[in-house]
């Protein structure tokens, strides 16, 4: 009998588990909210060499690397000093490395593959309820239409409708004190090889650029915010309010993101950071969540694509080989609930880093010193493989 998966979703963890089904021999619709044009976000991401292993797996790794560029390594200074410098895990057999992309490319290629490889993506499709049936699950849409299948996959994010219809008592995302701004900024020449994530530790605010290929700089900046800020009170800054408000935070600094900040013709528009912490409830009798509506972390983890791509492969691979549905969510959860909140927690820590007063500054250093002890252990974030072909073990 042919299974049928509702996705709910259409960012990075939908169409990739549309594809991981299909590879296991379930066919799936991907229900988006928006329109297509709402793929023109302006941020970018960085995919760690796990979640391209994962992509590996269903021959997905190279559209993502002929859009993006390689982001092998990190360095971190303050003051004028090299605290640190870091590799982002081992390259992949073929030489992969980290890749960093825009997120309007990665979903763009995401979803056109998806289609080419015979996914129905429906757009304008806004979750408003789903309900379990004597033989699968009916889902309703804010436009009045409806759809059944055999089972509904929530990936739609940080703010799920999915985990809500799951259990209705789901925590709500933890806010965490930064706010994120960036751009890209031409005809700045920078220190350092192409590639290399730079990470600064200003005064009042912390700073990071990336140089493509092509010298275009990409960057991003965390302004600390105690209190959370609405989305109306987020949307009412201009660009140019960011610019001034980034130029007095880096004022006095000695990196050049004065430089860089005075280079970019627009900087995005501010948004706030959240993560999850824990969320207790994951499945329910043919539903279940994956990606950031299960465990969103700080974009400090450089990991919330990869995760999503991993919990993509992991369920395919468990529906596939264990019959009941039920089973299958509940062999999931028991695969990927210690990894990723270990995730979170971890960019949790790096998020915390990031805005550390004057006390915190001066321990940097031995702080550092720490970390680059510890760096060789953090194999079991980067080193995570997914075999395809190994059946999912019982019990």
């Amino acid at each position: 009998m042919t299974i049928k998966a509702l996705i709910i979703g259409g960012g990075v963890a939908g169409p990739v588990t549309a594809m991981a089904l299909k590879q296991a021999g379930i066919d799936s619709t991907v229900y988006e909210a928006y329109d297509r044009s709402a793929d023109g976000v302006g941020a970018f991401l960085t995919l760690a060499v796990n979640g391209l292993a994962a992509l590996r797996t269903l021959g997905l790794s190279n559209l993502v690397r002929d859009k993006g560029f390689d982001t092998p390594s990190m360095a971190a200074e303050m003051d004028g000093r090299r605290l640190a410098e870091f590799s982002f895990g081992q390259p992949l057999p073929d030489g992969t490395r980290n890749q960093t992309i825009t997120r309007a490319d990665l979903y763009g290629a995401l979803r056109d593959e998806a289609v080419r490889r015979g996914v129905p993506v429906e757009y304008g499709k806004r979750l408003v309820a789903a309900e379990s049936t004597s033989d699968g699950v009916l889902a309703r849409f804010a436009d009045g239409s409806t759809a059944r299948g055999d089972l509904l996959i929530g990936a739609d994010g940080l703010r799920s409708v999915t985990r809500g219809i799951i259990d209705p008592n789901a925590p709500a995302p933890r806010y965490v004190p930064l706010l994120n701004a960036g751009g890209y900024a031409r005809g700045v020449a920078l220190a350092g090889e192409p590639g290399v994530m730079h990470m600064f530790f200003g005064r009042r605010c912390f700073f990071s650029y990336v140089t493509r290929p092509d010298g275009e700089v990409w960057w991003f900046a965390n302004p600390p915010q105690p209190t959370e800020l609405a989305p109306k009170d987020l949307a009412a800054i201009t660009p140019e309010q960011w610019r001034t408000k980034l130029r007095d935070l880096f004022a006095g600094d000695d990196f050049p993101a004065l430089e860089v900040i005075d280079a970019t013709g627009h900087i995005f528009s501010g948004w706030n950071t959240y993560d999850f912490p824990k969320v207790p409830v994951w499945h329910r009798d043919r539903m279940i969540i994956i990606g950031d509506a299960a465990h969103a972390t700080s974009p400090a983890s450089g990991q919330g694509a990869s995760m999503a791509m991993e919990d993509a492969v992991t369920l395919a691979k468990c529906l596939r080989d264990l019959p009941e549905v039920p089973r299958a969510f509940a062999a999931y959860e028991s695969l990927r609930r210690r990894r990723v909140e270990r995730v979170v927690a971890q960019g949790k820590r790096n998020g915390d880093g990031k805005a550390v007063g004057r006390l915190g500054r001066m321990m940097l250093p031995l702080i550092f010193r720490f970390v680059a002890k510890a760096a060789p252990k953090q194999g079991w974030l980067y080193d995570h493989r997914i075999d395809w072909d190994e059946p999912v073990a019982v019990g």
